[in-house]
């Protein structure tokens, strides 16, 4: 931290004697940012997405589009060629499949990533309990979900325009809603496993650690109860392994014992809460780009993914926008590309 430079979004910044950087908003996560690479005396210029969210949550506003100049756009395509449902969809059925556990006695473990799907979440479960649509339950957050809400308060500034507001100048900070039990301590886990109906809230995302594996542990026996994955879950860690079927957990105990957990409690995976833009969202991004580049390459994403939207950008694109000069490219890896 002590060498590092904090840049607001629109600053623009010499790093290099003859390359400028521009910050602009990802709509990822809390600060997430898009590169502008200004380079030469307007010789190229390149802008490189990274993670980034071309559509509205309830947490931040979208990515942004516009920029000065732009030759070579660098995409990722985490989504590229597959569409998740809209987000609508995927509120309705976080509802619906919350409100069945609680009403059949159960408790809902979503374990979240502490950093932004966690935020979304608890904003999701605030707006509907407020409206009525979900049943009210105690809502226990535990593990770095409270580090990193106040982090989210404190740089208000960068959040959604109605969030924004809403903790700036409003009656009510969504964050802080009377819905919401801070767990303070690790002694109090037993007693919300063993305890009323409840939603639990824990880090992390792919119950690879923190207090989610704990809560899991608890839980999982108990068919009452339901496991609710609201980010992916990669494939080699516990969350994944469930998600493609695993219901024998082998773990261990204080004093050093195998145990199995055979998992009885619901499994359920609502795609929709993504940090990323779904196939949808990443060409509307092209479509909305300002300037047009000339080459679009494309990366961070399964190989099928990457060449899905390179046939799309080369095809379909091209062909509405009428830009026989645009070109996109999925590279290998180690290839070598000359962009001007």
């Amino acid at each position: 931290m002590l060498h590092t430079i904090a840049l607001n979004y629109g600053v623009v910044t010499d790093i290099t004697p003859d390359v400028k950087l521009t910050f602009y908003n990802a709509g990822h996560i809390l600060g997430s940012a898009m590169v502008h690479l200004h380079i030469g005396r307007g010789f190229h210029n390149i802008v490189y997405t990274g993670d980034f969210k071309f559509g509205r949550t309830m947490l931040l506003e979208p990515a942004a589009h516009e920029f000065p100049r732009v030759e070579t756009l660098i995409m990722e395509c985490t989504y590229g060629g597959v569409s998740v449902p809209p987000r609508t969809e995927a509120e309705e059925a976080f509802v619906h499949v919350v409100n069945e556990t609680l009403k059949r006695g159960g408790k809902a473990l979503i374990p979240v990533p502490a950093m932004g799907r966690a935020q979304e979440m608890m904003l999701v479960i605030d707006k509907y309990m407020r409206e009525g649509k979900l049943v009210e339950a105690p809502v226990y957050i535990d593990g770095m979900i409270s580090e990193a809400t106040a982090i989210h308060v404190a740089f208000s500034d960068f959040l959604a325009s109605k969030v924004k507001t809403s903790i700036q100048h409003g009656d009510h900070n969504p964050f802080e809603s009377e819905y919401f039990t801070t767990v303070d301590h690790p002694s109090e886990r037993q007693a919300i496993i063993d305890g009323p109906p409840c939603i639990i809230l824990a880090s992390s995302g792919m119950l690879e650690g923190g207090p989610s594996v704990e809560y899991f542990k608890g839980l999982a026996e108990d068919e009452k109860n339901t496991l609710i994955f609201v980010s992916y879950q990669i494939e080699g860690t516990l969350g994944g392994r469930i998600v493609r079927g695993l219901r024998e957990v082998e773990t261990r105990t204080e004093d050093g014992k195998v145990r199995i957990i055979r998992l009885r409690m619901d499994v359920q995976s609502i795609e929709g809460f993504t940090g990323h833009s779904d196939h949808r969202q990443l060409m509307a991004f092209l479509y909305n780009i300002q300037p047009k580049p000339k080459l679009i390459l494309l990366g961070h994403g399964e190989k099928s993914r990457c060449v899905k939207m390179e046939e799309l950008v080369n095809t379909k694109l091209r062909t509405r926008l009428g830009k026989a000069w645009m070109r996109g490219l999925a590279p290998a890896n180690l290839e070598t590309i000359r962009v001007a």
